[in-house]
């Protein structure tokens, strides 16, 4: 089972962060109070601004940053 879900769209709440992603062909929104985002040391700014850099772990349910695997966000750095 796959418990890691990325995130395509992030949207300022009135007290977090509503985060979208798929679960597999459903639409799911989950807001992220902003006391929780500093608690899992997420920068609110940096996932505004680059959404599809995070996944849900639905274990969690938490927010992680992902693009540290992804050798093509890496390569966008060397630009």
């Amino acid at each position: 089972m796959d418990f890691m879900k990325q995130i395509f769209h992030a949207a300022e709440s009135f007290n977090g962060i509503q985060v979208s992603f798929l679960t597999g062909k459903d639409t799911v929104s989950e807001l992220f109070s902003y006391e929780n985002l500093i608690e899992m040391k997420i920068n609110a700014a940096d996932l505004l601004a680059y959404p599809e850099r995070y996944a849900v772990d639905m274990k969690g349910p938490v927010i992680v940053r992902t693009d540290f695997c992804n050798p093509k966000a890496h390569e966008e750095c060397k630009s």
